[in-house]
């Protein structure tokens, strides 16, 4: 199986737009388990969260299963954040557990509004402020993680995931700039997306390292990273 992903993976790095070899964990990292769909899911370590724990879950879409999940296994609070109305809409009508709770705007690197397009794909639902898709968008409105944290009057975040369309590369250069360092940080990146490029996740990864984060676990696909900060990190 892994031949095979390594055959197919070719064309894209060729592009630049995929590994040549995943990176790979440092060590063994005790406590990783994946919660969520196939689609949704996450790997996290689920040991260190309690009920006193924060989540933030970003880009939710319309699959929340690994919150859902989290929630329920640790007794954690979870905020949970999409910009798109379509989100909104989906949220109302699912039955949510107390301490999960949903807000209506996104993560980027300053707060306001940015422009998010619609990919033009059949059952696809992934808006984007960072990929160029065509037509004229929507605005929805966005926040700095600082300024989230101030806003739900919390100091840290035990776990931190952002499932965000090809934004996390500015949101984690503005998190490590304001010294913002989740417990767990569990990241999509966009690499193969056009006008990304791997270039910019091993600036990510790069970047990340040098903050104190470890890397924990790598999705067979390469795109979804789970990243742990010791204390004394």
């Amino acid at each position: 199986m892994k031949f095979f992903r390594g055959l197919k993976r070719i064309p894209r790095v060729l592009c630049q737009r995929d590994f040549f070899l995943l990176p790979q964990p440092v060590g063994e990292i005790r406590g990783l388990k994946r919660l969520g769909s196939p689609y949704g899911g996450w790997v996290c370590q689920t040991a260190e969260l309690r009920s006193e724990s924060v989540a933030y879950s970003f880009g939710v879409g319309t699959d929340i299963s690994f919150d859902l999940e989290l929630v329920a296994l640790t007794g954690c609070t979870l905020h949970a954040f999409d910009p798109t109305p379509d989100s909104a809409s989906w949220i109302r009508q699912q039955g949510l557990p107390a301490n999960l709770h949903f807000h209506g705007f996104g993560l980027a690197d300053r707060d306001g509004e940015l422009i998010f397009r619609r990919p033009d794909i059949p059952g696809y639902f992934s808006p984007s402020a960072a990929f160029g898709y065509p037509g004229a968008g929507e605005r929805f409105p966005v926040h700095r993680l600082a300024t989230i944290m101030k806003k739900l009057g919390h100091s840290s975040i035990d776990l931190l995931k952002m499932d965000i369309e090809g934004s996390e590369y500015a949101v984690i250069e503005n998190m490590c700039a304001e010294a913002i360092f989740p417990r767990q940080l569990l990241v999509e990146f966009h690499h193969r997306m056009a006008g990304i490029g791997i270039g910019k996740t091993k600036a990510s990864l790069n970047q990340l390292r040098q903050a104190g984060y470890w890397l924990a676990s790598v999705s067979p696909r390469g795109e979804e990273f789970t990243f742990v900060r010791p204390e004394s990190g």
